[in-house]
């Protein structure tokens, strides 16, 4: 897809759809308040109006509320809604005038967040539809989008958007994956397809023999449970400097999740596939980074397997060693995340990261606190918890901080081992399992996010019900500032 920054009038764009937006207390710019129609238009938020012009431009008016309020988000939505309106005559190129009022931030935060808005808009997964009549088939992918603006300087801060989005978008095709393509050795295989694309990062890949061999005690006992579907343990390096601080990133990579022996309920398993989308993020995250150059030094490591049921899986009561020493009675085994995170982070943390940040989908408490608006953050420190927070406002990938205390750690402790991987108790369950994740950390500073509210089925209008790929921004904006490179 290439995306332009156009340097013209906006009546003179050649595109499929022009969008412009209309602010509460403003007027249409000229020659379009004059069009037939137009006197429809109104500034409330997402509505809409097509116009047409005399030489034939399709013009999209869509309120955009009070330029006060108008921010990054809303210019992400904005672009989303647009798209959509685009793809009702299956266009292939859309133009977005880029808004300059007074009450409204600059081009340079606008202009990027309208080409993140319709790049995620135009995510469409139809990987496995070349039986449908031709008919039927969705509209054309996205071809062009032309970001009509006058303002000097914004090449760098589009350039880093459009990687960022279509990053997250190809994050979201491995969520989209079914779990018997998108295996834990297909993951493996992405990371390596990456290190094939840029010389400045190298892959290590374990496999099971290697795996217990290694002392991963946590990412052993769940990969039982699927004796035909092998484990991996991906580490990932990116040298983007090759000294000073080295980020530490841990996906969460379960390929399918049914619960283990613990099983789940059969309504909505289906979507377990989805169960690796920190691993997803992660992994494609760090392509990013590659492909944009950052000059930053990461280590990401995925801990990938299913977790099945079967005469060889782990059972409730199993005591089991991670690779830190510590002891872990396995009370439920759908609390296997935690389990294979354990190993993970520990392995990160001695592979060189300075600063440990996870992703995963790992609790089903978070929803019920945090519905599908804000992933949970929790961590250790104040200064990465507060880096994260504002990566997230940023890219409109929004955490909120829970606390931790040494009571919710008490939650924790086994009576016969170090810890339990789920309490008695039905207190604080995203934050019991932040807690266990803690003694695992190396004294490194951490923060985890938990994002099984958000990886998919948000309603939001760049990513609609499906997956997300929620985080792919926020970790390359993270490492970005990191490395005081975020334009």
């Amino acid at each position: 897809m290439e995306v332009a920054i156009v340097d013209t009038d906006p009546a003179e764009v050649e595109t499929d759809l022009l969008a412009v937006a209309l602010f509460e207390k403003g007027k249409l710019q000229e020659p379009f308040g004059d069009l037939p129609g137009a006197e429809d238009a109104r500034a409330e938020r997402n509505s809409r109006v097509l116009l047409r012009t005399a030489d034939g431009l399709r013009v999209a008016v869509i309120g955009a509320g009070s330029a006060e309020s108008f921010d990054a988000e809303k210019a992400r939505i904005f672009a989303a809604r647009a798209f959509g309106m685009l793809g009702e005559f299956h266009g292939k190129k859309l133009a977005l005038a880029v808004p300059e009022e007074p009450d409204l931030p600059g081009p340079e935060v606008l202009a990027p967040a309208m080409a993140e808005g319709a790049i995620l808009a135009s995510f469409k997964f139809d990987g496995f539809g070349d039986s449908k009549d031709e008919d039927d088939r969705t509209p054309p992918p996205l071809e062009r989008i032309d970001l009509v603006s006058r303002a000097d300087g914004l090449g760098a801060a589009v350039a880093f958007a459009k990687a960022s989005a279509e990053a997250e978008n190809r994050a979201r095709v491995l969520q989209s994956l079914p779990a018997n393509r998108a295996t834990p050795e297909f993951l493996a295989d992405r990371a390596l397809e990456l290190a094939e694309a840029h010389d400045s990062i190298e892959v290590e890949v374990l496999d099971r023999a290697a795996i217990t061999e290694a002392g991963m005690g946590g990412l052993e006992a769940v990969a039982r449970g699927g004796p035909d579907v092998e484990p991996r343990l991906i580490t990932i390096r990116y040298r983007g400097r090759g000294d000073g601080e080295v980020l530490g990133l841990v996906g969460k990579s379960v390929t399918f999740d049914s619960g283990g022996i613990s099983i789940k309920p059969s309504a909505g398993m289906h979507e377990m596939k989805m169960d690796m989308s920190g691993g997803a993020a992660v992994l494609e995250a760090v392509g990013c980074l590659a492909e944009l150059g950052i000059g930053l030094d990461v280590v990401a490591v995925l801990p990938a397997t299913e977790n099945l049921p079967s005469g060889t899986a782990i059972k409730p009561g199993d005591v089991i060693t991670q690779l830190n020493g510590k002891t872990v009675e396995v009370t439920n085994t759908d609390a296997e995340g935690r389990l294979i995170l354990a190993d993970a982070l520990v392995h990160c943390a001695r592979e060189g990261a300075d600063r440990l940040v996870d992703v995963a989908t790992l609790t089903g408490a978070v929803v019920i606190g945090l519905g599908s608006t804000y992933a949970a953050l929790i961590s250790d420190n104040d200064e990465l918890a507060r880096e994260v927070e504002e990566s997230g406002d940023r890219t409109g990938e929004l955490v909120w901080r829970l606390p931790l205390h040494e009571e919710y750690f008490e939650l924790t402790k086994g009576e016969i081992t170090d810890l339990v991987n789920a309490s008695a108790k039905r207190k604080a369950g995203t934050i019991y399992a932040g807690s266990f994740l803690e003694q695992f950390t190396e004294g490194k500073p951490w923060a985890h996010l938990d994002i099984a509210g958000v990886a998919w089925d948000t309603g939001r209008a760049y990513w609609g019900s499906g997956p997300t790929g929620f985080g792919t921004r926020a970790l390359v904006d993270l490492a970005a500032s990191m490395a005081g490179e975020r334009p």
